[in-house]
């Protein structure tokens, strides 16, 4: 691969699962950390720090029967988690995921305020839309709205999160000892919305913050979440299986972002990637090959039934996977998973090893040189414009990855040696809003 120094830098986020992002590799760590434990956390976060990734991104479920796995059983909040973290780090962005299906937006527009306050505007938002029944459960309804009712809700939550954040201008806290006023009252306006899910009057009642909003990632791949992220996200994370699926879904999306109106350099797309390090290659392959034995398959089989919204235990383990139709679930991760299991010829037990090992995300096995060609190639081809790291392993593949990845990206001129900026707004190179 040419060695040429790319004008671009990757943008790298640290996708957190505090036992580990492989469903086995819990097993095989040294340092069992606690999902609840403020401090193991702090850890992690130091050690994302000291390796300058862009993003400390926590996922969040709410629901534990939807995995069954050490970190979706028990976990903190994430607004509550990072913001102990806020005042632990200095620099690296803090990513929480929080749901538009089940929660209002002056909540959640204030609570996300709150975090870039407090982080001194490192904070940023992954707006999902929840899919699983047992979600529903939790939040006195039987069942899930549908697909396209939850897209719609979505964007008009985000709408009302705009407007509320824009509601404070700059300059709106002057306190004038003399005259005895401490806010200039026409820099802070009521938004009196009224639409189809929301009646919300305003203002939002906290000054606005550092970067003016959240950083807003989002992650929803189907055809509707693809037309929200044109609109409104600044980061979108996904999910691809090969390089060529990688191209057509950023071209696609560059596309619909320009079609909204949007400059395409002002959304960073960054797809999840769980890489296996070894010092040798034949160390990453053992280790690969070691997670995956301690894999229970029926674990990964209850996985890939949630993911599909379909019994998949009545199937024979050992046949074909069973076609699956695009319903009211996740689509994208669905599509991926079925998609993979055609283009490789895997069986259903095969799948539901993969399913339960990567979580439906790209494997890299290798040495640093092997992931930072990768990278390099996936920037440089159009593939992404960084990447979610996943350790399958917490924490040695993240010490792996900042102690030998990240210097050889170095080496090559695709990754920071400090950050820049303070905020995660101008570290992502996103403008100030």
């Amino acid at each position: 691969m040419d060695r040429a120094t790319s004008s671009r830098r990757l943008r790298l986020g640290l996708f957190v699962q505090p036992v580990g992002q492989h469903v086995s590799g819990w097993r095989l760590t040294q340092h069992l950390g606690d999902p609840t434990d403020i401090d193991w956390l702090i850890t992690l976060a130091k050690k994302a720090e000291a390796g300058k990734f862009d993003l400390f991104f926590v996922g969040d479920a709410l629901a534990t029967s939807m995995y069954r796995l050490p970190s979706t059983m028990a976990r903190l909040e994430p607004l509550t988690m990072l913001s102990a973290l806020a005042v632990n780090t200095t620099r690296i962005g803090l990513a929480a995921t929080a749901s538009t299906t089940f929660s209002d937006p002056f909540t959640m527009a204030r609570s996300f305020s709150s975090l870039d306050h407090i982080s001194r505007g490192r904070a940023a938002w992954n707006v999902v839309t929840s899919f699983s029944t047992d979600v529903a459960r939790n939040f006195s309804r039987s069942d899930m709205p549908d697909h396209a009712s939850r897209y719609a809700r979505a964007r008009e939550f985000l709408e009302v999160a705009y407007k509320l954040w824009e509601g404070w201008e700059a300059g709106a806290v002057q306190p004038n000892k003399e005259t005895g006023d401490y806010f200039v009252d026409d820099k802070i306006k009521p938004i009196n919305h009224q639409g189809e899910h929301f009646q919300v009057q305003g203002p939002l009642n906290i000054t606005r913050s550092p970067q003016g909003r959240p950083v807003i990632i989002e992650a929803g791949s189907s055809a509707d979440g693809q037309k929200l992220a044109a609109e409104t996200a600044e980061v979108i994370f996904t999910a691809a299986a090969s390089l060529e699926e990688a191209q057509a879904f950023y071209r696609a999306q560059k596309d619909q972002v320009i079609a909204a109106g949007r400059n395409p350099d002002h959304v960073v797309i960054m797809p999840g990637v769980m890489p296996i390090i070894g010092r040798t290659r034949e160390e990453a392959k053992a280790l690969w090959k070691e997670l995956n034995t301690l894999v229970d398959i029926e674990n990964g089989l209850r996985q890939l039934s949630l993911r599909f919204s379909m019994d998949l235990s009545q199937y024979p383990l050992d046949g074909p996977v069973p076609e699956v139709p695009l319903g009211e679930g996740n689509q994208s991760r669905v599509k991926l998973m079925t998609d993979m299991a055609k283009r490789e010829n895997l069986t259903l037990r095969e799948l539901a090893a993969v399913a339960a090992g990567s979580r439906g995300h790209r494997v890299i096995v290798g040495t640093a040189e092997d992931i930072a060609d990768d990278f390099e190639l996936w920037l440089e081809q159009g593939g992404a414009d960084g990447f979610n790291i996943m350790p399958a392993i917490m924490s040695e593949q993240l010490d792996l990855f900042v102690e030998l990845v990240i210097p050889e990206l170095r080496r090559r001129g695709l990754f920071r040696e400090e950050y820049e900026f303070a905020t995660l707004r101008e570290n992502l190179g996103l403008p100030v809003v």
